[in-house]
């Protein structure tokens, strides 16, 4: 399909009111969109159903609200062009108000830590920007040719909400048994290299959220490798990255084991988990909703090969298919209400925290969004 007409059929389900979302994986050209045939909202029952999935923050309160391939229509095509593309953009102002309350609430934050109640909370704050887009999915086109190497989507359902976001973060990637993951916490500005230094606070808090992971999925694994350390570059800003692999044991564990285990990892809700999430949920004064929740694929069957030689095609035949899920935290994401964008950001709260700095962090944050905001 072009690329013309793929973005006029979900054109054609958004004036429909339809639900849809449309999706391009990290580092990859092909753009995926499922669009259902009715309005219904489906729920996820045990996470063995196929299709994709949009799980929030807190989903005790919150639909996990599911597209199933079976009652939708699946099209694709390839984007035109993948280079990462800056455009200059007004520079949206947050107000007074909004610096006074995210540095109280931060404060908060670092008071419980330093009385022993938690080691790292994540705290986060809404801004509310205007914008001048017609159509929404000219947002969706300026993420895509803005932020290449992250996971970009356009989810739209008329009873829940409407979504977009450029999120760098994988929860899981699963392939059969085998999976990866990654623990990404620590931020600063990118100023043309990713040749940094990193103070002893951003390099905790990510040590929080590796060890958090890995503890996590350890019951689960019959295999597990942690890699090295990393700094990547993600839009704007950099991160500390480390990559996590191994095999899960599948026969006596469920995806929906491991999802529980790991969602919400310290990344964005904090450590003893269950602890930080009442306190974020009592002192940020805002409902988070899909924002630090996580979504894409669920079990789509995938044809697996090893043969790398295209010619060689008798190999194909060894070509097996598997169950493939790709799920990825929501961050760097807005919702679209009106002519209004509520984006939200955040950050990895320690006791070496500075409730300036921290501030600094979701301004820098927010900029990945608001590049799209023309």
């Amino acid at each position: 399909m072009t690329s013309d007409l793929f973005f006029t059929e979900i054109e054609k389900q958004y004036q429909n009111k339809l639900p849809f979302v449309a999706y391009r994986k990290p580092n990859e050209a092909l753009i995926n969109a499922l669009m259902q045939h009715t309005d219904d909202v489906f729920s996820i029952n045990d996470y063995s159903e196929i299709g994709f999935v949009f799980a929030p923050f807190n989903s005790t309160k919150d639909t996990t609200v599911f597209i199933p391939l079976e009652k939708s229509k699946a099209i694709s095509c390839q984007h035109p062009q993948l280079v990462e593309n800056y455009k200059t953009y007004d520079e949206y102002q947050p107000l007074e108000t909004d610096r006074q309350q995210h540095l109280q609430l931060v404060k908060k934050g670092i008071d419980v830590i330093k009385d022993g109640q938690i080691q790292k909370v994540v705290l986060s704050r809404v801004e509310k920007v205007a914008h001048q887009a017609e159509q929404p999915i000219e947002i969706f086109k300026d993420l895509l040719q803005h932020y290449t190497t992250a996971f970009v989507y356009f989810w739209y359902h008329p009873k829940v909400g409407m979504w977009l976001g450029a999120t760098p973060e994988t929860l899981i990637q699963l392939e059969g048994s085998r999976f990866k993951t990654m623990s990404l916490a620590g931020t600063q500005k990118y100023h043309g290299t990713k040749e940094v230094m990193w103070q002893n606070k951003e390099k905790e808090e990510q040590q929080f959220v590796t060890d958090f992971i890995v503890n996590s999925l350890k019951p689960f694994t019959t295999s597990l490798t942690i890699s090295d350390v990393e700094t990547i570059k993600a839009g704007n800003i950099l991160h500390l990255k480390t990559s996590i692999s191994g095999i899960l044991n599948l026969k006596n564990t469920s995806l929906k084991q491991v999802l529980l285990a790991l969602h919400p990892t310290p990344a964005v809700c904090g450590l003893p988990k269950e602890r930080a999430k009442e306190f974020i949920l009592k002192q940020e004064n805002y409902n988070r909703e899909y924002y630090t929740g996580f979504l894409g694929e669920l079990n789509i069957q995938k044809k697996i090969t090893r043969n790398t030689n295209r010619r060689n095609v008798e190999n194909n035949a060894y070509a097996s298919v598997k169950k493939v899920s790709n799920l990825f935290v929501n961050l760097r994401c807005m919702q679209i209400l009106d002519k209004k964008a509520c984006i939200y950001v955040g950050g990895g709260i320690t006791t070496d925290s500075d409730p300036e700095a921290e501030w600094q962090e979701t301004v820098a944050k927010a900029e990945v969004m608001k590049k799209v905001l023309q």
